[in-house]
């Protein structure tokens, strides 16, 4: 495997992990919602709403101009 190879690998597990850590907070927040049936607290949304910024801003470094951005403002 050579290098530009590998980094192409890397780039898009890079990317593949931030898809599945934004898809696991949306799930937390609905898990949540469904056991507690209310909304999650304020400040848990705020901060999975920080946590979702940094994962795309890690996968957008990576992989630009993919559907991520677009499907995580659909997620509530």
């Amino acid at each position: 495997m050579d290098d530009a190879e590998l980094k192409g690998m890397l780039a898009d597990l890079i990317w593949l992990n931030a898809l599945i850590a934004t898809e696991l907070i949306q799930v937390t927040e609905n898990t949540s919602a469904i056991l507690r049936k209310s909304p999650p607290p304020d400040s848990c949304l705020v901060d999975h709403r920080d946590l979702r910024a940094t994962a795309l801003a890690i996968a957008e470094k990576y992989h630009k101009e993919t559907a991520l951005a677009r499907h995580l403002g659909k997620h509530q």
